[in-house]
């Protein structure tokens, strides 16, 4: 039976799904668009993407506006930490994160709904990460904000991450013009 936690983030989600195992492994479907809208995600993917890391490597703070992608994100091998900042103009709990480990043995889902900022660190040896989305990628709506940004405090299982040299220059949440940040009332 699929189960849907909600996290301290509104609309933050952690997703278990159902899991059939026997002696030779095991089967899971990974998405059902009834059994997922029948837990309140009624969501449109339009999107599947697959990122392949090594161990230390941390990806994000990604967001996109307009064009928000939710993500519905699952490690299918090795563990990661992902991790959702709430960037909404106007949010009670703007400024502040969730994370959830989520690995091939335990085979949890993190759903991330437009609004939010993503990012995850592998912990691994190395992680192969899908993540279904709810907008096509949009570069010229992408944005970002640093992972360590001292005011939003991610406690990241990885002290030096290696990262790109984009997420590397992302700004601080506080110094991005809020009038480029997506509003509350566009994802509700």
């Amino acid at each position: 039976m699929l189960t849907v936690k909600e996290t301290a983030l509104p609309g933050v989600l952690i997703i278990e799904p159902d899991v059939f195992q026997d002696t030779r492994g095991y089967f899971m479907e990974t998405y059902h668009r009834g059994k997922y809208a029948d837990n309140g995600l009624k969501q449109t993917f339009v999107q599947d993407n697959i990122s392949y890391s090594q161990r230390g490597a941390l990806r994000g703070l990604h967001y996109q506006h307009p064009h928000a992608q939710g993500k519905l994100v699952q490690a299918v091998r090795g563990r990661i930490f992902d991790v959702a900042v709430d960037i909404r103009r106007g949010s009670s709990t703007f400024g502040r994160w969730t994370g959830e480990y989520l690995s091939d043995r335990n085979n949890r889902q993190l759903f991330v709904p437009g609004g939010f900022a993503h990012g995850f660190c592998v912990v691994s040896e190395d992680a192969l990460v899908m993540y279904k989305c709810t907008d096509l990628y949009a570069p010229e709506c992408e944005g970002g904000v640093l992972w360590s940004d001292p005011d939003i405090g991610i406690d990241w299982p990885v002290a030096e991450p290696l990262l790109s040299e984009k997420d590397a220059r992302y700004p601080y949440l506080r110094d991005i013009p809020p009038a480029t940040l997506p509003p509350l009332a566009d994802h509700l």
